[in-house]
């Protein structure tokens, strides 16, 4: 007879093992909350071979033991989802608090039973035991099942619960992540849409006015007095600074929709490096900069989308005017070497730390500090300087000596 009971002892052990089994490989099958929480009320009811079970969650955001699921199919037990329980006055409390596994084999011998719960679902709970969820040294939630007549735990029932819950709050973890990144995905993404449709409006709306004070403000510039020419000049220099900053706003997006279709043309090495510098000389002038131009020893010519990469070369140059302290000097050299086109724009600005030759090519990166810088800008000029010039197949990079000892930055276009 002892031998018999020996057998199926062992027996209903290996089942539990297999079905253990089973329930991990399902557990770790899906990446989503509720359907796992679904398969995890049947094998818990399954293995501690009870009439009913319950995951309780931890919201980390309201500090609250939650219902999370439930075995029960019925509208009653639905009810139960996202009821809270409190963490004192309660079993699945108490599991929490204390980290450890309790069971109770007669609620009415137990102060701590939270019958309201019973109440509310005409569920007569008569016998408990609470299981800890843990996952990664923490408390996640706790995995209960119920009868409802009293009935004694044994080892065994805390022993494979505790197995099937360390495996579920695992579980239940990573689905927890995935879905909180999903959920920030679609934020960033609605964020995203909303700064496009900004970015769009406010340059368009901005365009018009800005075209009429600069109309005014250089005509104001051919009058006879010199105080008003040199206001209107004031005049000029900021709205032509704003102008920049929405062309790379307009630019920015236009990258960001996979824009980069370039319409190559034939064009003048020197004439190229000359047109932009009559872009900027104003604002250079403004500070007072030297301007230097070393042109190539012969006639280079270069194949580009000219419109484009006005853009990428007036930004570096517009970066050179803005980060020179006034009565500077900018140095622009043109040269072929090999198979590549150099242009290298070279300042006697504030320079560049070893750390920031890379960062600054990042979108909204300026090296000055925000709260104390003092030549303006979005930060993303030489971001879409750099996405023009690879566009052309080309590189951009920046190289300076240190902090305080001006920068160079290095077109290198296919010869």
């Amino acid at each position: 007879m002892a031998q018999q009971t020996t057998i199926e002892h062992l027996e209903r052990r290996v089942q539990l093992l297999t079905r253990l089994a089973e329930i991990s490989t399902v557990l770790n099958s899906t990446m989503k909350l509720k359907p796992l929480l679904n398969a995890l009320m049947d094998s818990a009811a399954e293995i501690a071979d009870s009439e009913a079970a319950s995951v309780l969650l931890w919201d980390v955001n309201s500090n609250e033991l939650r219902f999370a699921a439930t075995s029960t199919d019925d509208i009653s037990g639905q009810q139960l989802i996202g009821k809270v329980v409190p963490l004192e006055g309660s079993i699945a409390g108490k599991v929490m608090r204390e980290n450890r596994i309790i069971t109770v084999d007669n609620t009415q011998d137990s102060q701590e039973h939270y019958d309201k719960v019973d109440k509310a679902i005409s569920f007569e709970t008569r016998s408990l035991i609470g299981v800890p969820m843990r996952a990664k040294n923490r408390v996640i939630g706790v995995l209960e099942a119920v009868n409802k007549h009293s009935l004694p735990w044994t080892k065994d029932d805390e022993h494979y619960l505790s197995i099937l819950a360390a495996q579920a709050a695992v579980a239940i973890e990573n689905a927890q992540l995935v879905a909180a990144l999903q959920k920030a995905n679609e934020e960033l993404s609605q964020l995203d849409e909303l700064k496009s449709d900004f970015i769009a409006i406010a340059s368009h709306e901005l365009r018009t006015p800005l075209g009429v004070i600069l109309g005014y403000a250089s005509f104001l510039q051919d009058t006879n007095d010199p105080e008003v020419n040199s206001l209107a000049g004031k005049v000029v220099n900021s709205a032509t600074q704003l102008r920049r900053i929405i062309e790379d706003l307009t630019n920015l997006r236009y990258f960001e929709q996979g824009g980069a279709d370039l319409e190559r043309e034939k064009v003048s090495l020197e004439d190229f490096i000359r047109e932009n510098l009559g872009e900027i000389r104003a604002l250079a002038e403004a500070k007072g900069h030297r301007l230097l131009v070393k042109p190539p020893s012969s006639q280079v010519m270069l194949t580009i989308d000219r419109i484009r990469m006005n853009m990428a070369l007036g930004n570096i140059l517009n970066n050179a005017v803005r980060f020179t302290p006034e009565n500077g000097e900018i140095r622009v050299d043109a040269e072929q070497r090999g198979r590549e086109i150099w242009i290298s724009v070279r300042d006697s600005g504030i320079g560049l730390s070893p750390a920031d030759l890379e960062r600054i090519f990042e979108r909204f990166v300026q090296v000055e500090d925000h709260m104390t810088r003092q030549n303006g800008g979005l930060g993303i000029g030489l971001s879409i300087a750099r996405a023009l010039v690879q566009a052309h197949g080309g590189r951009l990079w920046a190289t300076s000596p240190g902090v305080g000892q001006g920068s160079t930055f290095i077109i290198a276009l296919p010869a």
